[in-house]
């Protein structure tokens, strides 16, 4: 078995495989604080570094960016808010007078069929008054006729 004299003591097997994992463990762990030392040295050259009034500079515009834009945010929604409000009245307007025109042209149209049923009486009555007058002189031509048929018949030599 292999033995190991470290320090006046003696290490075998298992005692051995303990010792060199403690070891092994104890040199990372001096490894990894190492490492951190070296970037914690480095984040504090850059953190030192750092121009705290270019940022605070840059902050500034940003915020000055940033309040501009929200002022002609609002200005385009009261921009829009205007032209809703203008195009809702003119819609509204609008609506009124198709409304009112509307009833302009069924009242006109109510009117004309008025008009057109009344005329169309007063031409039926005109026309059966002219049938009755031409009927009537028919007859009276008709009887007139008769009459002088008549009378010629009846006196075959008169100039009549």
């Amino acid at each position: 078995m292999a033995e190991i004299e470290f320090a006046g003591m003696t290490f075998k097997g298992g005692k051995m495989m303990v010792v060199l994992t403690a070891l092994s463990t104890l040199g990372g762990a001096l490894w990894a604080g190492f490492e951190f030392y070296k970037d914690y040295m480095d984040m504090k050259e850059i953190v030192q570094n750092i121009d705290v009034s270019q940022i605070e500079a840059r902050n500034n515009e940003i915020e000055i960016k940033l309040e501009e834009a929200i002022a002609y945010t609002r200005d385009i929604k009261g921009s829009l808010r205007s032209d809703i409000d203008r195009i809702e009245r003119v819609t509204d307007s609008t609506g009124n007078r198709v409304k009112t025109l509307q009833d302009d042209i069924d009242e006109r149209l109510r009117e004309v069929s008025k008009l057109t049923r009344e005329t169309e009486k007063d031409v039926r009555d005109q026309m059966r008054n002219l049938e009755d007058r031409i009927e009537a002189d028919m007859d009276k031509l008709d009887e007139e006729l008769r009459e002088t048929l008549q009378k010629a018949l009846d006196n075959p030599l008169s100039d009549s």
